[in-house]
């Protein structure tokens, strides 16, 4: 029986969640919507708010980030709720899982192991971890494992780590780039005999490359374009604004205008 006063109780906690939760999906007393939902449909759900928990971290707006983290973790209990209806597991099991997964991956902390490492050799002694557990639960490939719901150019980085872990990979940089180089000129190929499925192929092997390119500069390849985005909207606005000092919008005008402004915001921006 979930407690009403924990329920009301404005310093509850994580408890208190909890208790919304189970309400919620109560097959008798809760809400018809949350009672219909199952892994799959509240799926993207969890994947948008990871996403918001990014956005205010982006724009620095940390009043937003504790809503988003919120958002987040609702998304948690949400699913170890249909899995304890489900007579899987609980959200205490998650707790657990997650918690025996740091103590074990941490050793130089919870263990006996030196502190006296790199931040590199904390990372390789991480992934030497992590491909001990694969194997433990009998994942054999390299590759596998890589989620398949993950957005396409994070899977990808995923995926060249996980290659240059066996030594699939190029030394430096240098050599990435020269696959761009590769690349554009096979899009180009593509694009000159009007082959859209030829096209597609090769714009995703350009795409593929830029970010084992990103990996190699220790870029998050997410991020940049997520800054790319917040440039563009940035500078767009901007000729929008300049536009609209004369009653006009984009629409009202052309590229070359259009181009010159955008150039006149990059310069704004330096001052």
């Amino acid at each position: 029986m979930v407690d009403d006063a924990l329920i009301h109780d404005a310093r509850g906690g994580l408890p208190r969640l909890i208790a919304i939760m189970a309400r919620l999906r109560d097959p008798e007393t809760g809400c018809p919507w949350d009672i219909e939902q199952d892994f799959a449909t509240i799926a993207p759900y969890t994947i948008e708010e990871a996403y918001e928990v990014a956005d205010a971290i982006e724009r620095g707006d940390w009043q937003e980030l504790r809503s988003e983290l919120g958002d987040l973790l609702l998304q948690a209990v949400f699913h170890a709720q249909i899995a304890r209806d489900k007579g899987l597991f609980d959200i205490e099991d998650v707790a657990n899982a997650i918690s025996d997964k740091m103590v074990a991956r941490h050793p130089h902390v919870f263990g006996n192991e030196s502190r006296e490492k790199s931040v590199e050799q904390q990372t390789r002694d991480w992934e030497t971890v992590k491909a001990a557990e694969r194997a433990s639960e009998g994942r054999r490939g390299t590759l596998e494992g890589v989620a398949l719901g993950l957005p396409a150019l994070l899977r990808a980085v995923k995926l060249q780590k996980r290659a240059a872990r066996v030594g699939f990979d190029w030394p430096d940089s240098s050599h990435v780039l020269d696959k761009i180089r590769e690349e554009v000129e096979e899009l180009h190929e593509a694009a000159a005999k009007a082959d859209p499925d030829r096209i597609e192929d090769e714009f995703g092997d350009l795409l593929f490359v830029m970010a084992n390119l990103a990996r190699h500069m220790r870029l998050c390849p997410e991020a940049a374009l997520r800054r790319a985005n917040a440039k563009f909207t940035r500078r767009f606005e901007w000729i929008e604004g300049r536009l609209a000092e004369d009653g006009r919008r984009p629409e009202d005008s052309d590229l070359a205008e259009m181009d010159a402004l955008w150039n006149a915001a990059k310069t704004e921006e330096r001052r």
